[in-house]
Parts: C-alpha cells; structure tokens; sequence
C-alpha cells in the first residue's frame, strides 16, 4: 500500500481559517446545501489553468455553479461508444440531472494547452504526436480550430486558437442530442466566453465573433 503524506500546513491553516470563519458565518446555507442538494443554475466548463478562477470572477456563491475543468476547456464530440468519458459524463449528468440553464464555456488567454496544440499542429511539439501523449490525445479535439486559424499571421495565431477552443466546444456541445434538443426548445441557452488573465476583461461570443462584454 502506497505512503500517503500529511497535508501541508499551510492548507491546514487556511482550511480552519476558512471553518473559523465563511463556515461559521454561513452555516445555515451550508446545511441547507446539504440537506437540499445542488441546484446550479449554469454549468461552467473552464480550463484547468490556476489563473482561472470563475467563482471569483462571476463573484458566484456556493452551490451556484456546477463546474468542469480541463486542459484548455474543450468538450469532445458526442461519441457514445461505451468508453470512459470524464467531460462528457459531467455534461449529460448537468443535463440531464441537474437541468441547468445555461452551458457556459470559459476560456482564457495564455493557454500552455492551446499553445501545445498550436505547436503540436505546426509540427514544432513531435512528443505531443506520440499515442502515449494523454496531453497531445486531448488536444486532438482543437485540430479544426488549428485548421481555422492556420493561415493566419503567425504572431496572432496562437491568441485566435484560444478563441477556437471556446468555439469547437460548443460545437460539439450540440453534437450531444440532450444538449441539442433543450437549446432548439429554449429551455438551455449557449454561451462563450474568453477572459483576459492580465487586464481582466472578458470576451463574448456573439453571432459576429467575439466582443467586451
């Protein structure tokens, strides 16, 4: 059996900061949440970045968002083939379980997983080619966004390719039937956003592209 280590301290204290505290202060909802289980209104899909934090930049309570992280935010194609599917599952059980409102996809400027991809895809990350790459295997799923932006000026390709990652996911949001069928019903709206780590501003996608929100 693997040895597993202690927590570091610093968690430790931020975590009895946080119970002495936010806890303390909100037990009530917290037990409410408990009892009551979620209800999220949106489901947020964002990238594993740690420079991305959608809470804080929605200003979102506990319990507001239903949230899935990843490399460079992206959903795969609808592909029901019997096969583990982390993203997927979290879409059908926000879909289909928790009937959220809205399917936001959040991506965000810098990116190592877009720029890995635009690498990869430009032929300068041959590692990322190898079938033993579970990076380079996800990214995959952004090729037609490198496709789209390939003939572009090399020094905008990259911040154009982050762009793409909002946009190929939720294209392939709507290869899912459920998703499909409750955005066409207008019981779910579509959205996409790219947030800007060093000025803070976010984009959104509208039907002319993307614009300040």
């Amino acid at each position: 059996m693997p040895t597993y280590s202690p927590l570091p301290s610093y968690l430790v204290q931020r975590f009895h900061g946080w119970k002495a505290t936010q806890f303390a202060e909100n037990g009530a909802w917290y037990r409410r949440l408990a009892e009551d289980g979620q209800r999220p209104r949106a489901m947020v899909i964002s990238c594993c970045d740690s420079r991305v934090h959608v809470t804080s930049i929605f200003g979102a309570d506990t319990g507001e968002f239903f949230i899935h992280r990843n490399i460079a935010n992206l959903v795969p194609p609808y592909a029901p083939d019997g096969q583990q599917h982390g993203t997927s599952a979290t879409v059908e059980y926000a879909v289909k379980t928790l009937r959220v409102a809205h399917l936001i996809v959040v991506g965000h400027t810098r990116c190592g997983g877009v720029a890995g991809c635009h690498a990869m895809c430009s032929g300068q990350a041959p590692e990322l080619e190898e079938k033993t790459s579970f990076v380079g295997r996800w990214m995959d799923i952004l090729r037609p966004g490198y496709e789209r932006v390939k003939e572009l000026p090399e020094d905008v390709q990259v911040a154009e390719l982050e762009k793409q990652a909002v946009v190929v996911s939720l294209e392939n949001l709507l290869t899912f039937p459920i998703v499909a069928d409750k955005v066409k019903s207008g019981e779910m709206s579509l959205h996409g956003l790219v947030h800007d780590i060093g000025n803070g501003t976010l984009l959104q996608l509208g039907p002319n592209g993307f614009s300040l929100v």
